[in-house]
């Protein structure tokens, strides 16, 4: 059901953008109010949520670890998996962030005859949110190209590696086949591993819906249905310099992958997707482990006033009698 209401939604959004500019003529609406309004939303959710994590109190160490933690100098401690310092913190910090390290470790559980619980590693899972994320930062520092002029010579250099192979004409970008089979796979572990099936959400469709039509209808306009490659970098240039400039017929398929990414970008940091940011205000991640070496007071730590045991004995010793409660005192 999740799914298909996530579908659904997907399906909406691409038919409103095809009718809205095919039939209704709001090229206006899709091509500059959208992406504006969408802009807007996006750096103002990134700011406001941001923001709210980083009033969030965190007033004891609770990173998460897997390793032994600095003590006696002649135990060894484990400096990545529960550092102690600032320097090994950025270093698990790096290895998450760029290597997904923690994910790495995952291992799958089977129930074999005995019964037995048998563990065993789980790689797959963390290839594919590899390759998909790598493949959709190549993406987008590609895209830079319709924005900036002159292109920079560093995402020349990028576009030319993407497509090495030079296959077929227009040349058919790596990133693009990695990234729609990364999503692809990410999508049928939820449908066919039904542990995950049954934790799936809309909010856990949803993006990957709307992922998989922004890149099917990428490859569509670069590959199938040509559109001005001229008139859509005039566009993206006009907006971002604030004099945007409609493109004469771009064709209502330009508009359709427009829209959705207008989508995503509204959607990004309201969702699940906002652990972009998220992860380095972790502070199960950003913390170095230092308990045993540093004594760390909850600044809220104020005097409470409280009702010791011998008090309420005191005040309520003949009622606790009365009803056959043992009392310390007779």
């Amino acid at each position: 059901m999740m799914l298909f209401v996530s579908l659904a939604m997907v399906t909406i959004f691409a038919a409103i953008a095809y009718v809205g500019t095919e039939w209704g003529h709001l090229s206006f609406l899709f091509g500059i109010v959208f992406p504006y309004a969408a802009l807007i939303l996006f750096i103002g959710g990134v700011i406001y949520r941001i923001v709210q994590w980083a009033k969030a109190p965190v007033p004891f160490r609770i990173p998460t670890t897997c390793g032994q933690q600095q003590s006696l100098s002649w135990i060894r401690n484990n400096p990545l998996e529960c550092p102690h310092t600032l320097l090994c913190v950025l270093g698990r910090m790096a290895l998450e962030i760029l290597l997904f390290r923690s994910l790495f470790r995952n291992t799958k559980t089977e129930l074999r005859d005995g019964p037995r619980l048998v563990y065993g590693s789980d790689k797959y899972l963390w290839a594919a949110g590899l390759a998909f994320h790598y493949s959709f930062l190549v993406i987008v520092l590609r895209h830079l190209r319709f924005f900036i002029d002159p292109i920079p010579p560093a995402v020349t250099f990028l576009e030319k590696m993407d497509s090495l192979f030079q296959i077929g004409l227009p040349v058919l970008y790596m990133t693009d086949v990695i990234f729609l089979t990364a999503v692809s796979y990410l999508f049928l572990r939820r449908v066919f591993i039904s542990q995950v099936r049954y934790i799936s959400l809309v909010s856990d469709y949803f993006p990957l819906f709307l992922l998989l039509g922004i890149a099917i209808s990428g490859v569509l306009l670069r590959h199938f249905f040509k559109t001005d490659v001229v008139q859509i970098k005039a566009l993206a240039i006009g907006i971002v310099s604030f004099h945007p400039v409609l493109p004469t017929n771009p064709g209502s398929l330009f508009y359709v992958h427009l829209f959705l990414v207008c989508v995503l970008l509204a959607y990004l940091p309201f969702s699940k997707l906002m652990h972009l940011a998220g992860v380095f205000l972790s502070p199960t991640r950003n913390l170095a482990n230092n308990s045993r070496m540093r004594r760390h007071v909850n600044p809220w730590d104020y005097p409470v006033k409280v009702h010791t045991y011998e008090e309420y004995e005191n005040e309520f010793r003949e009622k606790m009698k009365d009803a056959g409660l043992p009392v310390e005192k007779e």
